[in-house]
């Protein structure tokens, strides 16, 4: 039998303390930020006062945005050099360093759960998914957003089958998500799950000169191409997003 591949901590780690030494790796414009947010909030349901863990929180620009929300929150990243910058910009946020298979907290510390641009850096999200469940309260939720590998431009970028596939600005970990493995892993661990896709999350930085000059064009494109319903399963992104279930009464 094949043995399960795992995520290179050490890469993982190298790649974001080597951006985040830079550049804050916020690589999404303050509209499409808070679009993320505002998706968030709608999908989870939660209201402000809930706790909140952003896992995977890079410089934490989502933590901050969350708790302008009016929700608790905590940060956690891998990268010491990114969790530096989110705790030197945020001073009044909670930033810890951390792993997601391995999270740091008690069992049912928190309502929610932000898993940002996460999984599609896990070779294998079961773990993860696992380590979420455990860490939600009952009736606790989850929102995760990942690039979907049945977008065109996304598939033929970054997934490593495209003869046109760039490793620059990426990790050796990294793959695009299908939104139904996804689904189904949450699933296996007891969420009750959902899926939503969006396009139009428009990008203002990427670790390649040339594509950076293409962005406006790429970012138009995204916008326009994707809208129609008919086109909806293969919008850039994917949110999954997904309830623990309450204890029996």
């Amino acid at each position: 039998m094949t043995a399960l591949r795992s995520q290179n901590k050490s890469s993982e780690i190298a790649f974001f303390d080597g951006h985040g030494a830079s550049n804050p790796y916020d690589v999404f414009t303050p509209q499409a930020n808070d679009r993320v947010i505002d998706t968030f909030v709608r999908l989870s349901g939660l209201r402000p006062g809930a706790r909140i863990a952003d896992l995977g929180c890079g410089s934490g620009i989502f933590t901050d945005l969350l708790r302008r929300r009016g929700y608790q929150c905590t940060g956690m990243d891998l990268s010491p050099i990114l969790i530096q910058i989110a705790r030197r910009n945020f001073p009044g946020i909670e930033f810890l360093e951390g792993d997601v298979e391995r999270l740091p907290f008690a069992d049912v510390s928190f309502d929610g759960v932000l898993l940002g641009g996460v999984l599609h850096h896990l070779p294998q999200p079961a773990r993860c998914a696992a380590e979420t469940m455990r860490v939600l309260r009952p009736g606790g939720k989850f929102v995760a957003f990942d690039p979907n590998r049945m977008n065109p431009f996304v598939y033929l970028y970054r997934d490593r089958s495209s003869p046109f596939y760039s490793a620059v600005g990426v990790t050796e970990n990294e793959r695009p998500v299908l939104a139904d493995e996804i689904a189904s892993t949450f699933r296996a661990a007891g969420f009750r799950v959902g899926t939503e896709f969006q396009s139009g999350l428009t990008y203002r930085y990427t670790a390649s000169p040339t594509a950076r000059r293409l962005l406006p064009i790429y970012n138009l494109i995204d916008r326009l191409l994707f809208r129609p319903a008919f086109m909806r399963r293969l919008r850039a992104f994917v949110f999954t997003f997904g309830e623990k279930p309450k204890e029996p009464a």
